[in-house]
C-alpha cells in the first residue's frame, strides 16, 4: 500500500511538461552539454533542436500587492535572477521592467578616472560589497574597500581606500603602482 504516485516517474512526464519537439515532432529531453543543462530533442543527431532550461524556470517569488508597473499597468513581482531578488514586472517577457537596485549607495565622490560619475556601493552576486563608478560601461573603475576623501600623499591620486585590519583602520592608495599605506588621520 505504497502512497507515491507513481505516474510522476512516468515515461511521459518530460513530454507533458516540455510538449513535442516543434522540428520533428519528437520527445523532449533535459540534456547535459559543458554549459549546464538545455532542453534537447531525443533525436538527436538528427534534429538538432534545442533551447535554454531556464526558460521552464519559475522566477517569480512573491506579487506584491496594490503595485502597479508604470510602463504596462500589470502587477508588480519579486523574482529571483543571477544575481539575487529583484523587482519586476508580472507581464515579462513582454515588458521588461525592473526596478532599480535599491542596495546601491552614490557616494559624494567623484569618479578619479572619468571625472564624470560618482562611486557607488554595489553588491556582487555573492553579495560582497564593493565600489564603482555609475558610469559604467564606460567606466570600469572600482574599488574593494570604502573610499575616503582624502588625496594620497606619495603619488596624489584624489581618493584613498579604508581597509580595517583588526582593530587599526589604515588608508591605502588604489593606485597599482604606488600602495602606500598610512594610519586613518583621525
Amino acid at each position: 500500500m505504497s502512497k507515491i504516485d507513481h505516474s510522476l516517474f512516468s515515461a511521459n512526464a518530460s513530454e507533458q511538461v516540455f510538449g513535442p519537439c516543434p522540428k520533428c515532432n519528437a520527445k523532449l529531453n533535459i540534456r547535459r552539454g559543458k554549459s549546464g543543462a538545455f532542453i534537447g530533442c531525443s533525436h538527436y543527431p538528427e534534429c538538432d533542436f534545442s533551447k535554454p532550461l531556464h526558460e521552464y524556470e519559475n522566477a517569480e517569488i512573491k506579487k506584491i500587492e496594490g503595485s502597479v508597473c508604470p510602463l504596462c499597468q500589470s502587477q508588480l513581482v519579486i523574482k529571483k535572477g543571477r544575481f539575487g531578488l529583484f523587482i519586476g514586472c508580472s507581464d515579462f517577457p513582454d515588458c521588461e521592467y525592473i526596478e532599480s537596485n535599491s542596495n546601491s549607495e552614490v557616494t559624494q565622490l567623484n569618479c578619479p578616472s572619468c571625472k564624470k560619475g560618482h562611486i557607488t556601493k554595489r553588491a556582487n552576486k555573492f553579495g560582497k560589497s564593493f565600489y564603482a563608478c555609475d558610469n559604467y560601461p564606460k567606466c570600469k573603475y572600482l574599488l574593494n574597500f570604502p573610499p575616503v576623501d582624502y588625496p594620497c600623499p606619495e603619488c596624489y591620486w584624489p581618493i584613498m581606500q579604508e581597509k580595517k585590519s583588526g582593530t587599526e583602520v589604515e588608508l591605502l592608495c588604489p593606485q597599482k603602482k604606488c600602495q602606500c599605506k598610512i594610519p586613518k588621520p583621525q
